[in-house]
């Protein structure tokens, strides 16, 4: 059984904790307020930004896992946790003697600035135009380059269990989509987030990247109608493109997730389809 620290044991690293505790694996959760942790999970009080915080790390760990995620929409607090956060937890690894067998950063689809609806892959190219990708990307570098072997995992937008402000919006008839050319959305469960870092770590020799997306990137239109038809809600509305809301300006790509796939992995929620009925069934 393997030593696993969680750093930024938050939305996913609490899904995956639990998992990992289950299959006893030793499992710590790095949070600056550890409370709430799964039944199995150890805390770990600490502060990604301070790195006198990190000195206290458990020892031998065999796997990491880097979930931190920003405070907020701003370059500086992007900075702050995919790239500032993450050099410290290295060096602090290092500084302690540690050799971890593997360290896995949740990065995401944002690394891409495609706008038309291309198929992108692992190896298309990645040039973003905006700071939340740009920064992403530095972090990801930085662990590919660094002193221990790296794995990237590039999540596409996540949802389940309380995240209802997609089901709100089309509750109360607010739901809207621009026209124009379909705009793409690559999504993938809470679970299947846990499940697919759950099973790469145990995966003997891990590709440095894979997209961690579902079975079937949709335009944003036909996830609303869909949903508005599950809920029993009004259609959304259609409105020009230029009055359309911020994610309507958003990059436009299918993400293929060929790479995970082929390593062994079987989605719970293959679609959003799927997926969306169980967070439903939960609200229930």
């Amino acid at each position: 059984m393997s030593r696993v620290l969680i750093a930024g044991c938050g939305y996913v690293g609490t899904a995956l904790g639990e998992r990992l505790a289950a299959d006893s694996h030793s499992v710590w959760g790095l949070r600056r307020r550890p409370l709430s942790l799964p039944q199995g999970v150890l805390p770990v009080s600490a502060d990604l930004a301070v790195p006198s915080s990190l000195e206290g790390l458990p020892s031998d760990l065999d796997v990491v896992f880097y979930l931190a995620s920003a405070a907020g929409r701003e370059d500086a607090l992007y900075r702050a946790a995919y790239v500032d956060g993450l050099r410290n937890l290295l060096e602090a690894l290092g500084k302690q003697g540690q050799r971890p067998s593997r360290v896995f950063f949740v990065s995401s689809t944002a690394v891409y600035a495609q706008q038309r609806g291309e198929w992108v892959d692992e190896s298309s190219p990645t040039q973003p135009t905006h700071f939340t990708g740009a920064r992403l990307l530095e972090g990801e570098r930085m662990l590919l380059e660094g002193p221990f072997p790296g794995v990237v995992v590039r999540f596409g937008g996540i949802y389940g269990p309380r995240r209802t402000r997609l089901f709100d919006s089309v509750r109360a008839g607010r739901a809207e989509y621009a026209s124009g050319r379909a705009r793409f959305t690559n999504r993938i469960h809470r679970d299947d987030c846990a499940g697919a870092l759950r099973h790469l770590m145990n995966v003997e020799s891990p590709d440095p990247i894979y997209l961690g997306v579902d079975c079937e990137p949709t335009d944003e239109r036909s996830v609303l109608e869909w949903l508005a038809g599950a809920l029993g809600a009004q259609p959304p509305r259609k409105v020009p493109a230029r009055e359309g809301n911020a994610r309507a300006t958003g990059g436009n790509k299918r993400c293929r997730n060929e790479r995970l796939l082929g390593s062994g992995y079987a989605f719970r929620y293959p679609t959003y389809r799927e997926g969306y009925r169980a967070v439903i069934a939960e609200m229930t």
